[in-house]
């Protein structure tokens, strides 16, 4: 069904019908904010809250999103990110589910495990908000699936570095300044992979080496660049300390994070 017609058929009340979710699943992209994320996005995560879809149909749904997850992958400033983008939403919910009910098998883990690994590098196109399209976020959205994917009982704790280090790495932004949160979306994961015990000698390392790591970039990136990478790890870093401030199991970190921020000065 055309886009005009799947806004009318989800402002109206509908029953679950197969013809329905593949017409949603193609216009999750839409550049029309009102349906990718009022009407689509919204439906879809209201289903997911009342448990109206079967395991094996969020299975089914799953590969689906895994495969749109990629849809132009490298491109930057087109709209193949919105695809990209809500595909993450729908991983990210898909995984809720199964955190809740125990649905997918420890394969289908797996393989959103090496996706996301795959593609939070690759993603090459980090705008928040477009004007008149909505929201993009491809890296908050990317962020909130690993979230989920941390709280899953299947996935192995022996995962949390390379995962925490697949979201560190996006910090190091320099084509733009983060100014939609993303920051703080990055370390909702990273906070709650140390909760469940990762070890913070990883993270003590990763803050030790990124005042070098910035360093670095100075005689390599324009200078209005590098002050792009320099705010967004600055901005990072002070949401970081508030975080780790609020939990005291944590609040060791402070001192590298504030050391971390003088290197940078």
């Amino acid at each position: 069904m055309t886009e005009e017609e799947l806004k009318r058929k989800l402002q109206r009340e509908q029953a679950i019908e197969d013809a329905l979710i593949q017409s949603m699943i193609d216009h999750i992209g839409s550049v029309d904010s009102e349906l990718r994320d009022g009407l689509i996005y919204g439906t879809f995560s209201t289903w997911i809250m009342e448990d109206r879809l079967k395991g094996d149909q969020l299975a089914e749904l799953l590969d689906i999103s895994l495969e749109l997850l990629f849809k132009g992958i490298g491109e930057s400033g087109t709209d193949t990110v919105f695809t990209r983008s809500f595909a993450s939403l729908w991983i990210a919910a898909i995984l809720y589910s199964d955190n809740k009910h125990d649905f997918l098998p420890e394969a289908a883990i797996g393989k959103t495990h090496e996706a996301l690994l795959a593609y939070m590098p690759a993603e090459q196109d980090v705008r928040g908000y477009v004007p008149v399209k909505g929201w993009a976020h491809s890296v908050a959205h990317a962020a909130d699936a690993f979230d989920e994917l941390v709280k899953n009982l299947k996935l192995d704790a022996a995962a949390y570095p390379e995962l925490a280090k697949a979201l560190w790495n996006k910090i190091f932004i320099s084509e733009s300044v983060y100014v939609h949160a993303e920051e703080e979306r990055l370390l909702v994961p990273l906070l709650e992979m140390m909760e469940r015990g990762m070890d913070l000698k990883l993270v003590e390392e990763l803050l030790t080496e990124l005042p070098e790591k910035v360093l670095l970039q100075k005689q390599q990136l324009p200078e209005e660049n590098y002050w792009f990478l320099v705010a967004n790890c600055k901005g990072f870093l002070k949401s970081f300390y508030v975080e780790t401030g609020k939990k005291l199991n944590l609040s060791i970190l402070q001192k590298n994070i504030g050391e971390s921020l003088k290197a940078m000065e």
